[in-house]
């Protein structure tokens, strides 16, 4: 039976929507810049969509994605080679060889990370989020707080200790680590 065009935006959407920040970090190893994986990531978006017709397998997606990934990644850096701050095919091939193999383990950390900080009372994790937000201040988060930056940074490495610990029980519980 074949899906109507709302159905098949809707699963895409889905599927791609989960995989997005494993791919994005997949990229973001091959290339230099946190702005060079974003244009990176709008042409692999671009070719995702254009091609989710021709995926048999959804359950296939994730690998699917990361070699478009790769591809596009490939070409972007073929198109960047004039600069001399990139690097060799082979290398990057390389790179991308590694990312791949250990993209597993990366995702099992990640869902495990979250999965400790959903554990965190709500002020706590907003705190520690906020902490790692894209420009932030320390100085604001803190005030937030209602700690002064000395001791907001003894609490979030006190925080970050404890999220370590339960992501690394979480792993050995899974026969993970």
């Amino acid at each position: 039976m074949e899906l109507d065009s709302a159905a098949i935006h809707e699963r895409f959407l889905t599927l791609f929507t989960a995989s997005e920040p494993a791919i994005r970090a997949f990229v973001r190893r091959l290339v230099p810049s946190r702005q060079d994986a974003a244009d990176v990531m709008q042409g692999v978006a671009l070719v995702l969509w254009r091609k989710f017709r021709e995926l048999e397998e959804p359950e296939e997606f994730r690998k699917w994605a990361f070699g478009v990934a790769r591809y596009e990644t490939l070409a972007w850096l073929r198109d960047k080679a004039r600069d001399r701050l990139v690097l060799a095919d082979e290398v990057v091939s390389a790179v991308a060889d590694e990312a791949s193999q250990i993209e597993n383990q990366l995702s099992a950390q990640r869902e495990a990370l979250e999965g400790c900080l959903d554990k965190l009372p709500s002020k706590q994790r907003t705190l520690v989020l906020a902490a790692y937000a894209p420009d932030v201040r320390m100085q604001d988060v803190a005030r937030q707080s209602g700690r002064t930056v000395a001791a907001f940074y003894q609490w979030l490495h006190r925080m970050r200790v404890r999220l370590w610990e339960c992501t690394r029980r979480t792993l050995q519980a899974e026969g993970l680590l």
